[in-house]
């Protein structure tokens, strides 16, 4: 059977009912619906004949594992997801959970993060298998919990020895192909000033007035050391939570006094070659010289690694390697066009289990999924065109890599 002959047996209803029915778990993270997604998909697994089970991850988590085996000979190809979700914010006008469809769009929270990748490689699988294709390699679906808590399923697998020659994750990219993203810091800073009742403000050490003179200065930030002007595009600086008021405790009912407490958490990206304590000394530059700025405040940082949360870490391949140039020939045998390939941002700004694989894993491999317009957003959606095109170039790159 030729190629296209291959990919016109794609069942598009049964594909988007898949995706659907994956949208229709809530399966928040840290939750009992994570774990009902899990055992969902070793099922599902199952039924299409692979070898799956549930693996243990710390904090009585599991992800879900299958294998369909090769004939031997053959290089293995491991696809990597997670299936837990961010929380539901206000704004949205169809059903979170409801897998809706219409004629452009399938919806859900989790849709796009990113349960269009998982059920699309998934779908690939299942396609190729249904039509009587063999492989020389294996090829391994992982559905993994906790990346959003720095990435411990995948950690926890690659602890329990699974490996594979190389790996696709399929974090939201808009189907171009990533093989540089930044590594995830977050870190928590604390100002200490001085108080006084607001009568006497002038002699005081405004902690607030301190906080807001950092924060655009922070967002502005240029981090020491990126490699090369493609490595600086991916580093970035940012603050997403201050607190402020009297006292470590924050007390909030003396509104008359100066705030002499902030507390600001915050994440900042950076590439290959740069380090986590090279992101840290350029944050306290910056806390010296706010320190010079606001006589008497004092300004702490520490990472979320110091506080015992490991660090998302960087991602790079090269351009050259094997699974980018099947995935780019994929691509192009699917769309008819070159595919974007390289730190595309905004993915390059994310933290994924692609660090992991790499690092802890020792594996080669591309972030390539879709979704990624409409992430982390209310109405999380997909184009359906682009999640059954990503199931087509799956198709085709598990050919190539796996024979």
């Amino acid at each position: 059977m030729d190629k296209k002959a291959l990919l016109d047996r794609l069942d598009t209803d049964a594909a988007l009912a898949f995706l659907a029915r994956m949208v229709q778990h809530k399966s928040y993270s840290q939750t009992d619906g994570e774990r009902a997604l899990a055992a969902f998909m070793k099922d599902a697994m199952a039924g299409i004949g692979l070898a799956a089970e549930l693996t243990p991850v710390p904090g009585d988590r599991v992800n879900a594992v299958g294998r369909w085996s090769g004939t031997g000979g053959g290089k293995s190809l491991l696809f990597n997801g997670h299936i837990d979700t961010n929380p539901v914010t206000e704004g949205w006008t169809v059903d979170p959970w409801g897998g809706k469809i219409d004629d452009r769009f399938i919806y859900g929270i989790g849709c796009s993060n990113m349960k269009a990748g998982d059920a699309a490689y998934f779908c690939a699988v299942k396609t190729l298998i249904e039509a009587g294709v063999t492989l020389r390699g294996d090829v391994i679906l992982t559905y993994v919990v906790g990346e959003l808590q720095g990435g411990i399923g995948t950690y926890a697998l690659m602890e329990q020895g699974l490996r594979a020659d190389y790996f696709v994750n399929s974090e939201p990219t808009d189907l171009q192909a990533m093989t540089m993203h930044a590594a995830a810091l977050s870190f928590v800073i604390e100002l200490v000033g001085d108080t006084r009742h607001l009568s006497k403000r002038e002699e005081a050490v405004d902690a607030i007035l301190a906080a807001c003179d950092l924060i655009p200065r922070m967002t502005a930030m240029k981090l020491s050391g990126a490699r090369s002007p493609e490595h600086e595009k991916i580093n970035r600086v940012h603050v997403g939570v201050v607190h402020g008021a009297l006292g470590k405790d924050l007390h909030e009912w003396r509104p008359p006094q100066v705030a002499d407490f902030v507390r600001l958490k915050g994440s900042a990206r950076y590439a290959t070659g740069q380090t986590e304590e090279g992101v840290l000394a350029d944050l306290r530059r910056e806390l010296d010289a706010l320190e010079a700025r606001f006589p008497g405040l004092k300004a702490t940082v520490l990472s979320d690694n110091q506080r015992g949360t490991p660090t998302m870490p960087t991602f790079e391949v090269a351009k050259t390697s094997p699974i980018v140039q099947a995935i780019n020939t994929a691509y192009r045998a699917v769309r008819g066009t070159e595919q974007p390939t390289g730190a595309i941002t905004p993915p390059g700004f994310y933290g994924t289990d692609a660090g992991h694989l790499l690092h802890s894993g020792g594996m080669e491999g591309v972030v390539c999924g879709p979704g990624g317009r409409y992430n982390t957003m209310p109405d999380e959606r997909v184009d359906i065109d682009d999640y059954l095109d990503m199931i087509r170039v799956y198709m085709l790159t598990i050919l190539e890599i796996c024979g």
